[in-house]
């Protein structure tokens, strides 16, 4: 297939908000959708690890996915995550999913297992294959145990016609930009670490797939495009002026921390569903004053 979808630029991995008894918020899910989309985000994952899918019913995903179709009304690209250690069954679950409304399937690397290299290689030819539409590979080492090497991923790019491109996690600089040196021309390299989004892009990424453009779309955003327009200046600013707050949200474990933020900002309850915790006191306190410090120290751009 060899496709090239429209995920590149500023996404965000969203969060499902809860309310306070740990139901599915609909009201809420609405607010941030038009929160994201006024914000300028390009793209939105549904159901990623941000989302806390694996903690969701089938029910409720099919409700998270109805509610961000119709409510998104065509403003931003979707993205829809389908992954597990259980390549059968994540084949499945692709191959009967209707994803005519998303341009893509973030499918994360096997978790736990620990599998080889050529182990992750025929996972991922097994769930492109099943996908009726373009697959994009999720590495992030630091939560599945295994990383995927720039060979494999080179190997998967030029092998696999209908997976087209990586969210890269693996906060390895110098295999982010072998990925980006060695990949055919379709193939998008997508920042996963919010602090390396600057570098990865100035190395030559497409974007970035976001857990701070939850709370700061705008900034986010003006940072990303900044970065594709070529202007590094205007870009570095944001950088600096969300790096401190990017530090904080991922201090206790994520989306705690940015579903904190969220409820700082007023749009939406901090729940998180076991085995993960709200924030600590302090940490909620820390968000405040940073939030308070963004807000009031806008970027003055020329």
């Amino acid at each position: 297939m060899n496709v090239r979808p429209t995920i590149r630029g500023s996404g965000a991995a969203i969060i499902t908000p809860f309310d306070s008894q740990g139901k599915l918020d609909k009201d809420a899910l609405k607010r941030l959708v038009d929160f994201w989309a006024r914000g300028g985000l390009d793209v939105l994952v549904v159901l990623g690890t941000t989302g806390e899918s694996v903690t969701l019913s089938k029910e409720e995903k099919q409700t998270v996915i109805d509610l961000v179709i119709e409510h998104n009304q065509g403003r931003c690209a979707l993205m829809l995550g389908i992954g597990g250690n259980n390549t059968s069954a994540v084949a499945d679950e692709i191959a009967k999913a209707d994803l005519k409304h998303f341009e893509a399937v973030l499918s994360v690397a096997p978790y736990y297992n620990k599998p080889t290299q050529e182990g992750l290689f025929q996972h991922y030819k097994v769930v492109s294959q099943a996908s009726s539409k373009p697959v994009l590979l999720y590495n992030v080492p630091g939560r599945t145990g295994s990383n995927m090497t720039a060979e494999t991923t080179i190997r998967i790019a030029n092998e696999c016609p209908n997976v087209c491109g990586i969210k890269e996690a693996s906060g390895n600089m110098e295999q982010i930009m072998q990925i980006i040196r060695q990949r055919p021309e379709h193939f998008l390299v997508l920042s996963g670490d919010d602090a390396l989004t600057l570098p990865i892009m100035a190395a030559g990424g497409d974007g970035v797939i976001s857990v701070v453009a939850n709370a700061f779309p705008t900034e986010f955003s003006q940072m990303v495009h900044a970065l594709v327009d070529g202007n590094l200046d205007t870009a570095r600013k944001y950088h600096y002026q969300l790096l401190e707050f990017t530090r904080l949200i991922f201090t206790e474990g994520n989306p705690a921390g940015v579903k904190a933020a969220l409820k700082i900002l007023g749009l939406c309850d901090e729940t998180v569903r076991l085995p993960l915790m709200n924030v600590s006191a302090s940490l909620f306190g820390a968000l405040e004053h940073e939030i308070k410090h963004i807000r009031h120290n806008p970027i003055k751009t020329n």
